[in-house]
């Protein structure tokens, strides 16, 4: 029998071939679920000495459940699918991959900004069709002068100052952690999101999802644009109320969006934001790549290993476990 168990919820990837490799040499074996279901994660965790999870949302019951589990690793940033407090309380690191996907996601955000500008989708759509024609009933504007406004100031988001920046594009910055006032590279940053609002030519969501940002782009939000402006959501799609999204689309309340996350994803067949013409939806395929894939395989399956031998993994999301006499891992405080 193997030391440990490792339970991998769900993965979107070919195989878990880098995990099993990584995580055999310190003598632990995968169990993977076959659906990620909540009932199945719970029937599976009491075996587990950690979980790996993409996606799937992991029960606190399950956590509850698993007495031998160290630790949940997140493949990815993101940590609304887990339930950070309860794992904390119950003496559980968390950990996640925040450098992932940096280049794939100011990458494809910085794509979506440039079709939509440019009105590529249309015009490539017209040519197949047999149109020989440069007007799209949108106005094409001159990309260098305008300005694009980041909601939140991550990793992700400077990623994409540069590139942004190196089209000519004015680029402010908000998010609560930042007082207003210059920073670096020219970026702007607005203390006020009814500042960057309203004057932001395109604005890139890349915040997590919290309570607090949870619906933040709502009618209210919405009308406060201008009505030239593109919204770009690269990050979670339950940021953006996506009825008050419809309306603002369809009644010209802004000129387009460009979304690769909706709040259910797939979305119904009849989900109209896919319809509409001043629309670009992409599959929540922002962070892929074949590199940033491998790369997150590895760095996820590392923070397992780490906490099942003692050390201490490289980011750990709720560090105050550390500290508590409950915490479950055995960790080195000298690493």
């Amino acid at each position: 029998m193997p030391t440990f168990r490792v339970l991998v919820t769900d993965y979107a990837w070919p195989d878990l071939e880098i995990e099993r490799q990584l995580l055999a040499a310190i003598d632990a074996e995968l169990l993977v679920a076959a659906n990620g279901s909540a009932a199945e994660i719970i029937r599976l965790s009491p075996q587990t000495d950690a979980i790996l999870t993409c996606w799937a949302k992991v029960p606190e019951a399950a956590l509850e459940a698993a007495p031998r589990c160290l630790l949940v690793s997140r493949y990815g940033i993101g940590l609304d699918n887990i339930p950070v407090a309860r794992a904390t309380a119950l003496g559980i690191l968390v950990t996640n991959v925040p450098d992932f996907c940096l280049e794939e996601v100011s990458d494809h955000a910085m794509a979506l900004l440039l079709a939509s500008a440019r009105q590529i989708v249309p015009l490539a759509a017209a040519s197949r069709a047999g149109r020989w024609q440069r007007e799209t009933g949108q106005v094409i504007p001159r990309l260098r002068g305008q300005t694009l406004g980041l909601i939140g100031y991550g990793n992700s988001a400077r990623a994409l100052v540069p590139k942004a920046a190196g089209f000519g594009l004015n680029i402010l910055a908000y998010t609560p952690r930042l007082a207003a006032g210059l920073l670096a590279n020219g970026v702007e940053a607005v203390d006020r999101l009814d500042d960057l609002l309203s004057r932001a030519d395109y604005i890139s969501i890349h915040a997590p999802l919290t309570d607090e940002t949870r619906g933040l782009i709502d009618e209210a939000a919405l009308r406060r644009m201008k009505p030239n402006a593109v919204l770009i959501n690269t990050s979670r799609g339950a940021i953006v109320e996506e009825t008050a999204l419809l309306r603002a689309l369809t009644e010209g309340w802004i000129a387009g969006a460009c979304l690769d996350v909706l709040a259910q994803e797939p979305p119904a067949a009849d989900q109209p934001l896919l319809a509409l013409p001043n629309v670009i939806v992409t599959p929540h395929a922002a962070f892929y790549s074949q590199a940033s894939i491998a790369e997150l395989q590895r760095k996820a399956a590392a923070n397992v290993a780490d906490v099942l031998q003692g050390r201490r993994p490289q980011h750990i999301v709720n560090r105050e476990v550390l500290g508590q006499a409950n915490c479950r891992a055995q960790i080195n405080q000298t690493d």
